[in-house]
């Protein structure tokens, strides 16, 4: 079959995998059916199109390999050359790291350029498809085709080779981006196994993931390369590289199993053992499909717009992506103190991306992913346990340290509240009260003591500045606290949190009408303009960090003027565009005015609107986002993804509500984009939103009712939901009436 090139949808992926193996019956309507991994790889989405099942410890995807910021998943859709397929890479993030344990098949002689991209094949778009679970590419200067699929712990490749003498390459001693080698080892166990480990530093410190791999076939000679890693004139360890050769027939296949661990090569070996026994490469991508296919499944959309259903269940996909399983098959992880764990009955987690996650994942998390939400509480409480407090952005059982806030007690506060899980109340609580009590910690201390985070006192623990930013992560961190205490019976401590959780008000400068950094002598930064991107400010300005009080939005109306001065600061943020579009972070794309969808911290904002008496504008917002700035093709994602917190607002959004506040069990209304949406719940109960007459003109609400009566709250709630029932819209081409 000749494969067409693959630009806006993954409908020629799928034809690939059904017609080259026989495997999956395509016309199915199914989830899985309907992913385009290739969404977001090009533009500024960072995402990879590589191998994957929900959640897991194995991403196997091709590297260009090239560095830079437009490569941080190691793949870039205008790239024409692969270097390797690693096993472990980053959603939609802004920094790079991971790469580890990279293959790489070629034919003799072999090309080969200087560093960094070293051993590398040319690619065409057109030899290239992916669906969930499965990536191939034709390697065109080898003639190798080269498919991918994985289970949880471990990546299968399989390598279909023309008559050659050939080879396969190990790369451990090749980094890309902020990624530093520090050590490998590569054992030969025999003439089909090698066992291994690269131990690296980067954005996730002193990262160790150790491998196991078995080739279906012996190799015919082995080589290793091995050079020291010098520091500072000291050798701290030895890269390597292996040479596997191999002479092949015409469409001979190898197929190349490898499982990782976190804890060590037996533990690797295990995890290979135990997911992937065999070679039989055709059962596993059947069950990475099915795997894809449950999660995705747990919503379904009914509609007969093909390429609206490939947007939708790609984005749910992505949200899928991470966490990720850091525990092995035994329940041994490395945890962040360096020492080996054993989770009891439950599932470790890392690459906890909290900074955006919280605003939209893990919500919607805890309406499909109720007992993935309860290990990753404990997954938190545990790193607490090991390192002194919850995780920040929290990756390969390390601190990143990564943006602002401590937002991991929103996770927690947000399960609690809603009553998921089996996680200890009170362990919980001990892991909350020490990080938001550790005043050694990028300005908790001076946030304390002064009610917010001074912009004159440095920040020893981290280089960053992001003083005002802080100052409101804390805050509604602290309200996060508050309600947890409140409902625990412990009222001490909520009222301190809560009294904590008003600090945001001492940086609002009523003057100029926005939040505003603040020295410890209690003066406001002299030559401040809302439109700046400074250093006091998170990847934001001004204008952004305006709306960052999710806990108390009729406090924030109120510093405001009430709501009709706060309706004209919504109107402006949305209609009064940049005066230097140079002066705009690299991240910050899918502009209106000042809002800035392809960053994280505005995503609740349209949503604002319905606080004060204006929902059509939400419509109109949420609307014109989920179609300017998301599409069926490589760069239709309008900014980083964030592990997949970009795409989680695009499934709330297309559902018809968000959630404003994460920790408030309430969702806020939007605009519903499909005629059905069925949630099928782990209760085994289905809510269903129901939009009539919906089309692209008609996104207007006319009329809402809940189980068949009229809804008179801007809102439903996630009992509601949990519940079981029906949410029915009138839908029109023009705004209806305030309905509550």
């Amino acid at each position: 079959m000749k494969i067409q090139r693959l630009s806006s949808s993954v409908a020629l992926s799928v034809m690939f995998v059904a017609c080259s193996h026989g495997l999956l019956d395509w016309t199915v309507d199914c989830g899985a059916k309907m992913v385009n991994p290739f969404i977001g790889t090009d533009h500024a989405g960072n995402t990879y199109p590589g191998a994957q099942v929900p959640f897991g410890m194995v991403q196997l995807s091709p590297d260009n390999g090239l560095p830079g910021w437009d490569r941080i998943s190691g793949y870039f859709y205008q790239d024409s050359t692969i270097s390797g397929f690693s096993h472990t890479h980053l959603s939609g993030t802004s920094v790079g790291d991971l790469y580890d344990i990279s293959f790489m098949p070629v034919t003799l002689p072999y090309k080969e350029s200087k560093p960094p991209l070293g051993i590398y094949s040319s690619f065409l778009h057109s030899e290239e498809a992916a669906g969930a679970g499965y990536y191939q590419v034709m390697l065109k200067d080898y003639n190798i085709r080269v498919e991918l699929t994985a289970t949880q712990r471990c990546g299968i490749q399989r390598y279909t080779f023309p008559k050659a003498n050939a080879a396969v390459f190990l790369n451990l001693r090749k980094s890309m981006n902020r990624d530093e080698t520090v050590d490998t080892y590569i054992d030969v166990v025999d003439s089909q196994t090698i066992r291994g480990y690269r131990i690296s530093n980067g954005w996730a410190r002193d990262q160790h993931v150790y491998f196991y791999t078995r080739f279906s076939r012996p190799f015919d000679a082995v080589k290793l390369d091995t050079l020291p890693i010098i520091k500072q004139d000291i050798r701290i360890g030895t890269s390597t590289i292996a040479r596997f050769d191999f002479h092949t027939e015409e469409g001979e296949q190898v197929v190349v199993s490898t499982a990782l661990s976190g804890v060590g090569m037996d533990g690797a070996m295990r995890n290979l053992k135990n997911e992937v026994p065999d070679d039989n490469f055709n059962e596993y991508l059947l069950d990475a499909h099915a795997a894809w296919d449950d999660e995705l499944g747990k919503i379904e959309v009914h509609s007969d717009d093909y390429h609206e259903k490939v947007k939708f269940y790609t984005a749910l996909y992505h949200a899928m992506l991470a966490p990720t399983i850091y525990s092995d098959v035994d329940g041994m992880y490395r945890g962040a103190d360096g020492i080996t764990h054993h989770a009891y009955g439950w599932i470790n987690y890392s690459t906890f991306a909290l900074w955006d996650t919280y605003r939209a994942v893990h919500p919607l998390f805890t309406l499909i992913e109720p007992e993935r939400t309860n290990d990753m509480v404990k997954s938190m409480v545990a790193f607490y346990e090991q390192s002194g407090r919850l995780p920040v952005w929290s990756l390969y059982g390390s601190e990143t340290d990564r943006m602002v806030g401590y937002h991991s007690v929103s996770v927690i506060v947000d399960a609690y509240l809603k009553r998921i899980g089996n996680f200890e109340p009170a362990e919980a609580m001990e892991a909350c009260l020490a990080t938001a009590n550790s005043n050694w910690y990028r300005g908790i201390g001076e946030y304390k003591k002064y009610g917010y985070v001074p912009c004159d006192i440095p920040d020893h623990y981290h280089r960053e500045n992001g003083s005002l930013s802080k100052t409101l992560a804390y805050a509604f961190d602290d309200y996060c606290i508050a309600r947890m205490a409140e409902k625990m019976g412990r009222k001490t401590i909520a009222e301190e949190f809560y009294q904590r959780s008003q600090n945001y008000r001492n940086l609002y400068n009523s003057a100029t009408g926005f939040f505003h950094p603040r020295d410890s002598k209690g003066n406001f930064v002299e030559k401040f303009h809302p439109d700046e991107y400074s250093p006091y400010i998170c990847e934001s300005n001004a204008w952004e960090s305006l709306w960052l009080v999710y806990h108390d939005i009729d406090g924030l109306i109120e510093l405001l003027g009430g709501k009709q001065r706060c309706i004209q600061k919504l109107d402006s943020l949305f209609t009064y565009n940049p005066s230097q579009s140079s002066a705009l972070l690299l991240a910050n794309t899918g502009i209106m005015g000042q809002y800035v969808h392809g960053n994280a911290p505005d995503y609740h904002v349209m949503y604002l609107y319905n606080k004060v008496g204006q929902p059509w504008k939400v419509q109109e917002y949420v609307a014109k986002a989920m179609r300017e700035f998301y599409h069926d093709a490589p760069s239709g994602l309008t900014g980083n993804d964030d592990c997949g917190q970009m795409s989680a607002w695009y499934v709330f959004g297309a559902m018809g509500f968000y959630p404003l506040n994460p920790v408030s069990g309430q969702y806020e209304i939007g605009t519903p984009l499909f005629p059905q949406v069925d949630i099928h719940l782990p209760n085994d109960k289905t809510f269903s939103v129901i939009a009539h007459n919906v089309s692209e003109e008609n996104f207007y609400i006319q009329s809402v009712k809940l189980n068949g009566e009229p809804l008179h709250q801007s809102y439903i709630t996630h009992r509601q939901i949990m519940e079981g029932g029906k949410l029915e819209f009138e839908m029109g081409n023009r705004p209806g009436k305030v309905w509550y």
